[in-house]
């Protein structure tokens, strides 16, 4: 990716030239203005882009501005017309001499892309639709239109798009009456938008079918709203459901904020081949097509689309109405959005155990994050924008949304909503720091946040907890102390507000029986508060999850847990016993072999879907990865036939028994257990209330593709039947996921020496690759694997370049051998970009515990 970076000190020389003299507060006539014309019917390569950008600056000052285009035809600054050969080069056009006021005048061809940035271009392969959207965060406005890519040069933008007069044009502005050309095309000019940062502007195109409705927001203005598909998909698109939502949202954050929503109208629009869950483009937020059920989902996934919407309508208000000013501030709009949808989900809509969904799948997330040698503050060091690209991660997010549910605990709920509300009104159409937020809630509290932001903001690293407990031989406590460790690397010991929950077994359940809440607070509390209370058969720190750090079982809990985990009736709880014992499995205090039967005693008794999803991609990792080599065939293959039964028990028709059957088709790793596959995606072994609809039919074929029961021919075939973007997804990895050499290497050149892939693809074929049950074939691609890791680098998006790098890694082998070359390759390539040795260490990093916990598990 040479010549597209963006370092902050050069952002911040450019906003001191750049100014775009309107004050925050101020919601229109911005100081920078935007007139951006597109010709969307050139062809199915590139894009007419022709923008003028009318800005201030400080007069005879130097700066330059970013666009990315195949052609750039012509630069015209202040009536003077510019080489472009001379002042076009990589993503920059340099613009010298400047004015007090400026015109410039850009005229180029841009490219669609197939990676999910910029402007995405997808046909349809059930009708041959086109179909057109962007992707701008971080840096990618500037592949479509010529502009200032800085978060804090904010503008007002104009968009007109010509484009064929069938197609419906979306942007942030509410859609036009487009003029119609007479020749089958139409032009669509926009209003100019409010003032926002260029990564949040959008335009999505194409035969979309939609949906429209509207409320009235606590300002008494009507907001129309809309909901997008394809045409393929729209009737499995359940649109009242996404209104219904949204309303629910709309009437809680602005109850709570007491800031009505900013922007004109909000449309959603469900995309093809999209990266992320969602985008918030200010009104037209973009979100992924896995949340358009064509097949029976889960609870988890069903759940996991509300929260996003959630998280996206929480972005109108953070992110979008008040922005960062630059990007080591990304938390405000990732941690507040993740805090603020998940409380909203819990308080305002029917998925009321959203808490305990955090628990299991974000901060399990953070906590794997926060254990990596690249974790970084809350408020994390972005020097370019290459740090930024790969911080979107489990710090920025659940780490952020962990430390932010502890703050508002800390202060208060009414006075942090009261201080979020007054931030928003102070700064609206601007841009922020972390204290500015800071401020607000310090006022409305009366806490100073100096030393909290100092050690859960601005510090690395998790703690953990563990108790100490003594006791006579009547069974009473005669002492209990917790214990708070921290790694060596971020020694930071933190303070926490938690509780202690004491579980006995009464009959045939596990009963909490006592409670104390308290402050904990350097390397040892005591608690005397229960001395001469009856040891229980489980401690529970952090009880109902207050606290963000990990904690431990004491070995007569542990065994508790392992036997009873199913009996304990609070789904937090659970959760958190399910949390503690992962824990301590993949940080080698505990066998694998344990965690395993921890899981297969427990699991088919827990009711919560994402606690569940999560505890079988642990399952399938301890067995693929952790448990000692000499045992691993063993184990995988135990694995598989306890989820078998598992499945055979689970109440027809129900979530678990859905998941449950997928993970076993995942697991499966003996001929008995392909054969069992293939039975079921045959209709001749059946489950009672389960139905092999589309989905479940393919990934049931990836799994036999694994087994080598099936062949390329017939992937081919059912392919044939589901000729749709999700089945070449699917017909992909199932292909990848052949294990013999012939396969594998045409999978290989297919990733790696062809660039035509489209990015979900690139993603799907990558995991069919990597797929353990081929593990032995993966050796053979260990030396490949770092030799293209440069190439890589410089030759495709950041995005592709990700998935490639992560997907293509064979973790599976798990051993030594890679552990040393991937040590060797970072060592050899100090000079190599920090992102791109970031994503190889992380990559170490998973190999290492992996060894660490097989050693363990051979004890």
């Amino acid at each position: 990716m040479p010549g597209e970076n963006l370092t902050r000190i050069e952002a911040q020389e450019r906003r001191a030239v750049i100014d775009p003299s309107t004050p925050a507060g101020i919601e229109s006539g911005a100081g920078i203005e935007y007139d951006v014309v597109l010709d969307l019917t050139r062809g199915a390569d590139v894009f007419g882009s022709h923008t003028t950008v009318r800005f201030a600056a400080v007069p005879g000052a130097d700066t330059f501005i970013d666009l990315i285009a195949r052609e750039v035809r012509s630069v015209t600054l202040n009536g003077v017309a510019l080489d472009p050969a001379s002042v076009f080069v990589d993503s920059r056009i340099a613009l010298t001499g400047l004015a007090a006021d400026n015109v410039l005048v850009v005229d180029a061809d841009c490219l669609y892309t197939n990676t999910g940035e910029g402007l995405h271009r997808f046909v349809d392969p059930v009708d041959g639709e086109v179909y057109l959207y962007s992707q701008f965060e971080v840096p990618d406005s500037r592949r479509m239109f010529t502009v200032f890519e800085q978060p804090d040069l904010k503008a007002g933008f104009r968009f007109t798009v010509t484009a064929p007069e069938q197609w419906k044009v979306v942007s942030n502005s509410p859609t036009p009456e487009p003029k119609l050309h007479g020749d089958g095309t139409a032009t669509w000019a926009f209003e100019r938008t409010q003032r926002m940062s260029s990564y949040i502007t959008a335009l999505i195109a194409g035969p979309y079918e939609a949906t429209f409705s509207e409320l009235t927001s606590a300002s008494g203005r009507v907001i129309p709203l809309g909901v997008y598909g394809r045409k393929s998909l729209w009737q499995h698109l359940d649109a009242d459901y996404i209104f219904d939502k949204t309303r629910q949202g709309f009437a809680y954050f602005e109850e709570k904020f007491g800031v009505a929503y900013p922007f004109l109208k909000y449309d959603q629009l469900f995309v093809p081949e999209f990266n992320a869950g969602a985008m918030e483009n200010a009104g037209a937020v973009t979100f992924t097509e896995t949340y358009v059920f064509r097949s029976k989902v889960t609870d988890a996934v069903k759940e996991r689309r509300v929260v996003t919407i959630l998280h996206e309508l929480a972005h109108m208000w953070f992110g979008d109405l008040v922005t960062m000013k630059w990007w080591n501030d990304l938390w405000l709009n990732e941690s507040f959005a993740e805090w603020a949808s998940t409380i909203a989900t819990a308080e305002a809509t029917e998925w009321t155990e959203a808490w305990t969904t955090f628990n299991a799948m974000e901060k399990t997330w953070a906590y794997r994050q926060d254990q990596l040698p690249s974790t970084h503050p809350v408020v994390a060091t972005i020097n370019d924008l290459e740090d930024v690209q790969v911080n979107f991660d489990g710090i920025t997010y659940a780490k952020g949304g962990s430390v932010l549910k502890q703050l508002a605990a800390w202060v208060g709920i009414d006075a942090f909503f009261a201080g979020v509300g007054a931030y928003f009104r102070k700064h609206q159409w601007g841009n922020t720091e972390l204290r500015d937020l800071l401020v607000e809630l310090e006022a409305t509290s009366g806490r100073d946040l100096s030393t909290w932001s100092r050690k859960w903001l601005e510090t690395a690293g998790v703690n953990t907890l563990s108790p100490v407990i003594d006791e006579g031989v009547d069974g009473r406590i005669t002492r209990f102390a917790i214990v708070q460790t921290a790694p060596a690397d971020y020694p930071t010991i933190r303070p926490h507000r938690l509780a202690v929950g004491f579980y006995s077994l009464q009959g045939d359940a596990l009963v909490r029986v006592h409670r104390i809440e308290i402050d904990v607070d350097g390397d040892r509390t005591d608690v005397p508060e229960l001395k001469g209370i009856t040891r229980p058969d489980l401690v529970l720190l952090n009880d109902d999850d207050l606290a963000y750090a990990k904690i431990r079982l004491d070995n007569r809990s542990l065994k508790t847990a392992i036997d009873h985990l199913s009996k304990i009736a609070d789904p937090l709880a659970r959760s958190l016993v399910w949390g503690a014992a992962w824990d301590q499995t993949r940080d080698a205090e505990t066998a694998a072999s344990d965690y395993i039967a921890l899981v297969l005693r427990n699991l088919g008794s827990e009711t919560e879907s994402t606690t569940v999803r999560t505890t079988l991609g642990q399952l399938l990792l301890t067995a693929n990865s952790y448990v000692a080599p000499t045992r691993r065939e063993a184990a995988r293959a135990a694995v598989a036939e306890g989820l078998w039964e598992l499945a055979k028990r689970a109440d027809a028709g129900s979530d678990s028994q859905l998941q449950l059957v997928q993970s076993f088709a995942a697991a499966a790793s003996t001929p008995a257990q392909w054969d069992r596959v293939r039975r079921v995606r045959d209709g001749e072994l059946t489950f009672e209330g389960l139905s092999i609809d589309t989905d479940l039919s393919w990934q049931l074929l990836v799994s036999l593709a694994a087994g080598g029961v099936v062949t390329a021919a017939d992937i081919d075939a059912a392919l044939v039947d589901d000729n749709t973007a999700k089945g070449g997804e699917f017909a992909a990895q199932a292909k990848a996921a052949l294990p013999d050499a012939e396969s594998k290497g045409i999978a290989w050149a297919g990733l790696v020496e062809h660039h035509d892939l489209p990015n979900t693809v690139v993603r799907s074929a990558a995991a069919g690759f990597v797929n353990p049950a081929s593990r032995e074939l993966l050796t053979a691609f260990v030396q490949p694997y770092f030799d293209m890791l440069l190439p890589i680098w410089e030759s495709r998006t950041y995005q592709i370049a990700q998935y490639l790098i992560i997907g293509l890694y064979p973790a599976a082998l798990a051993d030594v051998a890679l552990r040393d070359a991937t040590r060797a390759w970072l060592a050899a390539n100090a000079d190599a970009p920090a992102a791109l040795r970031r994503l190889v260490s992380e990559n170490l990093a998973g190999v290492e515990r992996a060894l660490a916990v097989q050693e363990r598990d051979a004890q």
